[in-house]
C-alpha cells in the first residue's frame, strides 16, 4: 500500500470553521435540530456563517462541568478545547429565524463527525481547525467482519422495541414510529433511537463518538430496552393505581346507591342512623348533669363530622365509654352480719381478730346506710360532699402479711358477703400514672385508667375493688402513681375522682378499697396514713393442717377432676410436708404441693385405676422427690461463741444463728453475713457492751485489747437486717469471752442499748412459730412485747416458754448454761401460759 497518497489525504482533511458551541445538546449526523444562538459571541458565529457559501459550522457540545460554570456566569465564554468534548459533527444552516426578544434560531442538520484539533478564537466569532473523520457505513462494517444477519437481527430489534413502546404510549406520534419502521439506514436508525431516548450527555456524546457499526447498535438497543424496562415498570404501577382508584370509585358508587335505596326502603342515611341511636342511648342513661352536656357536645360533633373520619371514630368511643359508665347505677348491699360472719368463716380458717375487724367495719357502714334511709331530706345538708363523707365507706383497708397468708382471698370474701362485684387491679411494678388517671384524648390510642375501666367492667359505682401489691409501685419520669393512689383512696377527694380520658368527675366514694401489701415500710407514709392497716401473721403447723384439712384437699381434688374421696392425706404426712415440702408463712405452697399428689393421682384415675389412694409419710419422697427444706433443729451440742437468734422475714419467721470467734492478734471488730447497717450497728453495740461491762462479766479487759472479734451470721448469701439480733450478738460474745455455751432449748430475740436495755422487737408471733417449728422449748423476749403474746396459737403457747426480760443482764442469765452474770441483776420472770 502506498502510504505517501494515504498521508496527503489526511492532511488535506484538516479544515478551518466556524465553532458553535452547545450546552446539553449533542447533534448527531443526518439529523436535524433547532440551535438557539444566545450569548453575543454565538450570535457573531450564527451571523458569519450565514455570510459564508457554504453556510457550514462545526457544532460541538461543552462538557457538562463547564456548561454548569457558563449557566452561573453569563459572561464567561470559551477559552479553550479543553471546554469541549474532542469529537463534534459539522453542520449545515438550512433555515435561520429572527426570534423577538433578539436571539436568532437555527435549524442546522448534522453532516459529518469531525475530530477538532485547534480552537482559533477569534473577536467576535470562534474558528476551529478540525478533521474530518471517516462516516459508519453498513458496506465497510460488513467489510471489516460484521455478518449481515447480525445487523439485521439488530435493527428487527430496535424495531421492535419502538414498536412495543408506541403502544405503551399512546401519544406516541404515528409519524415517528413509521419513520423508525421504514427507516433503510441502520445507522440513521441508531441515531434517530438515540435523539428519541433523550439520554444524559455523555450516553449521546459516546454514541457520537462510536466508530464500530455493531458496537454503537448494540449500545443503543441496551439504552432502548433500559428505558422499556422503566415504561413497562410505570405503566404496571399506573395500571395499579387505576385499579385502586377505580375499585374506591365502585366503592363510592355503590355506597351512594345503597344510601339511595336505603331512603326508599325508609331506612335512612347510616350516619344519620348512629347519632339517632346514641342519642336515644343518651336520653334513657339518666347521666349527671355535668356528663349529659359533654355527651351532647361530642354527640353534636360527631353529627357534623360523621363516623367515617378518624375524628369521628375516636368521638364514637368517647361517647360508648361516657354512656356505659355506671354513674347512677348502684348494687344494693347485703348488710347482714351474721351473713358476713358465715362467709368468712366459710372461705377462711381462725383469723378470728382480723374477721372480727372486717364485720365491725361492715356495722359501721350498715349504720350509715340505715340513718341516710330516714334522715328528713328537709334537713339534707346542702353541701354535697360533706353528704359523701357523712355516707361513704370511709378508710380504705389494707391487708398486710407475708405471702400466700390469704389477703387477696379475704377481699374477695367480702365482695361476696356484701353481694357486691369484685375487681382486682394488680400493681406491681407500676410506674406510670397514666395508668391510673388514663390518658388525654389528643393522644393516638388513648383509654381510660385503670380505675375506670374497673368500674366498667363491674358495672355498678360501689363495687370491691382491690388494690393488690400497693409496696411494689414505682416511680420514675413518667410521674408518681402513689400521689395518684391517694387522690383514689382519700375520703376527702375521692367523691371527685377526675379521669383524663372522661375528663369528668366521677364519685369513688361508695367504692370499697381494698389495699394488700407485703412490707409496708415500702409504702409511701402519705398512703399509708389514708389506710386501715390490719396485719394477716403467718399460720402454725396446726393451723396448716386444719387449711389443707378443709379447704386446699378439697379445692385441689376438684381442681384435677377427682372424686371427693380419691385421695387420703392422714395428719402425720401433712405434718411431713409442712416440715420438709414447705418454708413458708402462708399456705401457698403447700396448696401447690398437694396440688402435685392430686396430679399422681389423676394419672391413675386417667389409667384406669379408681381406687382411693392413701398417701402416707414414707411414700412422700417417691411422690414430691427429695426433702426440699431441713428441719431446723437445734444442735445437741454447743460449744461457746454460738448463741440461736429469731428473725423476720417476708415468708414468715427463721432461727438465725450467731457466731463469735477471737482473732489472736487481730484488731478492731469483723463482721461477714451480709448484715444491713441497723445488724452492723447492733453488732457494734454488743461489742461495746461487753467489753464496758468486763469486768461484771467476768471477762479480762485485755481481751479485746489484744485480740479482734470476728462476729458471722451464716447463710450470707442471703442479705439479712433488722432491729432484733442485738440480744443474740451480745449472748454470742459473751458465750464466747466467758467460755460458756449457751443453752441448746433457748433462742432469743430483741435490741439493745449502751445502758443495757433490751428494746421491743416486732413481728413476734412469726418469729416464736419459727422456734416452735426448730423445736425450741423457750424464747427469750423484750417485756415490752408481753402485749403481743396474745397473738401466738394457743396450741403453741402451750409448748413454748415465753421469757420476758428487761435488760441484758437477765438475757444472759437465762441463755449461758453456768452463768456468772451479775446476781444483783433483776430475775427474769417466765410469762403464763
Amino acid at each position: 500500500m502506498d502510504v505517501a497518497p494515504i498521508s496527503s489525504q489526511i492532511e488535506r482533511s484538516v479544515k478551518t470553521g466556524l465553532l458553535f458551541p452547545l450546552r446539553n445538546i449533542i447533534l448527531l449526523p443526518g439529523i436535524t435540530l433547532p440551535i438557539v444562538a444566545g450569548r453575543p459571541r454565538s450570535v457573531a458565529v450564527a451571523e458569519a456563517t450565514l455570510l459564508t457559501p457554504t453556510r457550514e459550522l462545526v457544532v460541538a457540545s461543552v462538557r457538562p462541568e463547564i456548561a454548569r460554570l457558563l449557566d452561573e456566569d453569563p459572561h464567561r465564554e470559551i477559552e479553550n478545547l479543553d471546554s469541549l468534548y474532542p469529537i463534534a459533527t459539522l453542520a449545515v444552516v438550512q433555515r435561520t429565524i429572527r426570534l423577538p426578544l433578539g436571539p436568532l434560531q437555527l435549524i442546522v442538520e448534522g453532516q459529518e463527525r469531525v475530530r477538532l484539533e485547534e480552537l482559533l478564537q477569534r473577536d467576535p466569532t470562534y474558528e476551529v481547525r478540525f478533521q474530518t473523520l471517516p462516516a459508519l457505513s453498513v458496506e465497510g462494517a460488513i467489510d471489516r467482519g460484521m455478518e449481515r444477519a447480525t445487523l439485521d437481527a439488530l435493527t428487527g430489534a430496535l424495531q421492535s422495541l419502538w414498536r412495543e413502546a408506541a403502544s405503551l404510549n399512546p401519544n406516541f406520534p404515528d409519524e415517528v414510529l413509521s419513520i423508525l419502521l421504514n427507516a433503510d439506514d441502520p445507522i440513521q436508525l441508531a441515531y434517530q433511537s438515540c435523539i428519541l431516548l433523550q439520554q444524559e450527555i455523555e450516553q449521546m456524546q459516546a454514541v457520537l463518538e462510536e466508530n464500530d457499526l455493531e458496537t454503537l447498535m448494540r449500545r443503543v438497543l441496551a439504552n432502548l430496552q433500559s428505558e422499556m424496562e422503566v415504561m413497562r415498570l410505570r405503566r404496571e404501577i399506573l395500571g395499579e393505581t387505576k385499579k385502586e382508584i377505580d375499585q374506591k370509585q365502585r366503592e363510592y358508587i355503590l355506597r351512594e346507591q345503597l344510601k339511595k335505596i336505603q331512603e326508599e326502603l325508609g331506612d335512612g342515611d347510616p350516619d344519620r342512623q348512629e347519632v339517632e341511636e346514641l342519642r336515644s342511648r343518651l336520653k334513657e342513661s339518666k347521666l349527671p348533669e355535668s356528663a349529659a352536656k359533654q355527651a351532647k357536645r361530642e354527640l353534636a360533633r360527631l353529627e357534623r363530622i360523621g363516623s367515617a373520619s378518624a375524628e369521628g371514630g375516636v368521638i364514637r368511643t368517647y361517647l360508648d365509654w361516657l354512656l356505659e359508665m355506671p354513674w347512677n347505677r348502684t348494687v344494693e348491699d347485703n348488710l347482714d352480719l351474721d351473713n358476713a360472719r358465715a362467709v368468712l368463716d366459710a372461705d377462711h380458717h381462725d383469723l378470728t381478730p382480723i374477721k372480727d375487724r372486717i364485720v365491725e367495719h361492715l356495722a359501721t357502714f350498715k349504720l350509715k346506710q340505715v340513718a341516710r334511709a330516714t334522715e328528713d331530706p328537709s334537713t339534707e345538708d346542702r353541701d354535697s360532699s360533706h353528704q359523701r363523707e357523712r355516707y361513704s365507706v370511709g378508710t380504705a383497708l389494707c391487708f398486710t402479711g407475708p405471702p400466700g397468708v390469704g389477703k387477696t382471698s379475704l377481699g374477695r370474701s367480702i365482695a361476696r358477703a356484701l353481694g357486691r362485684p369484685f375487681e382486682r387491679l394488680s400493681l406491681g411494678g407500676l410506674r406510670d400514672e397514666a395508668e391510673l388517671r388514663g390518658h388525654r384524648r389528643t393522644y393516638i390510642g388513648a383509654m381510660p385508667g385503670r380505675i375506670v375501666q374497673a368500674l366498667h367492667r363491674a358495672g355498678v359505682n360501689n363495687p370491691v375493688i382491690m388494690l393488690d401489691e400497693l409496696d411494689k409501685v414505682g416511680m420514675d419520669y413518667r410521674g408518681d402513681p402513689a400521689s395518684v393512689l391517694l387522690e383514689i383512696l382519700d375520703p376527702q377527694q375521692n367523691y371527685s375522682f377526675r379521669d383524663l380520658y372522661l375528663d369528668l368527675d366521677f364519685d369513688l366514694s361508695q367504692v370499697f378499697f381494698i389495699g394488700t401489701a407485703n412490707d409496708l415500710s415500702k409504702v409511701p407514709p402519705p398512703l399509708l396514713d389514708r389506710l386501715e392497716i390490719i396485719e394477716l401473721s403467718g399460720y402454725s403447723e396446726r393451723e396448716k393442717r386444719a387449711i389443707a384439712r378443709e379447704y386446699l384437699l378439697p379445692r385441689q381434688i376438684e381442681k384435677a377432676g377427682l372424686p371427693p374421696d380419691a385421695l387420703i392425706l392422714p395428719e402425720e404426712t401433712l405434718s411431713e410436708t409442712i416440715a420438709h415440702y414447705t418454708r413458708e408463712a402462708g399456705v401457698r405452697k403447700l396448696e401447690q404441693q398437694i396440688g402435685a399428689l392430686c396430679r399422681k393421682v389423676a394419672v391413675r384415675y386417667a389409667n384406669g385405676d379408681s381406687e382411693p389412694m392413701t398417701v402416707t409419710a414414707d411414700r412422700l419422697e417417691t411422690l414430691l422427690g427429695p426433702a426440699q427444706f431441713l428441719g431446723e433443729e437445734i444442735r445437741d451440742r454447743r460449744k461457746p461463741g454460738i448463741a440461736t437468734g429469731l428473725a423476720w422475714t417476708l415468708q414468715g419467721g427463721e432461727i438465725l444463728f450467731i457466731e463469735a470467734a477471737l482473732l489472736p492478734e487481730g484488731k478492731d471488730l469483723t463482721i461477714t453475713g451480709q448484715l444491713g447497717k441497723v445488724m452492723q450497728e447492733s453488732a457494734h453495740l454488743a461489742r461495746a457492751y461487753v467489753w464496758s461491762n468486763a469486768a461484771t462479766l467476768g471477762i479480762d479487759s485485755k481481751t479485746f485489747k489484744e485480740n479482734g472479734l470476728h462476729l458471722h451470721v451464716p447463710a450470707g448469701a442471703i442479705p439479712k437486717d433488722g432491729p432484733s439480733a442485738g440480744v443474740t450478738m451480745v449472748a454470742a460474745i459473751a458465750s464466747l469471752l466467758m467460755q460458756q455455751p449457751t443453752r441448746t432449748d433457748t433462742a432469743m430475740t430483741g435490741e439493745i442499748n449502751l445502758s443495757g436495755e433490751v428494746l421491743p422487737i416486732g413481728g413476734l408471733r412469726e418469729k416464736v412459730l419459727a422456734a416452735h417449728r426448730a423445736g425450741v422449748t423457750r424464747v427469750l423476749i423484750p417485756r415490752r412485747n408481753q402485749k403481743d403474746a396474745v397473738d401466738i396459737p394457743e396450741d403453741v403457747r402451750e409448748v413454748i416458754e415465753l421469757v420476758a426480760c428487761d435488760r441484758i443482764e437477765e438475757i444472759l442469765a437465762q441463755a449461758l448454761q453456768e452463768s456468772k452474770a451479775n446476781p444483783n441483776s433483776k430475775t427474769a420472770e417466765p410469762l403464763p401460759n
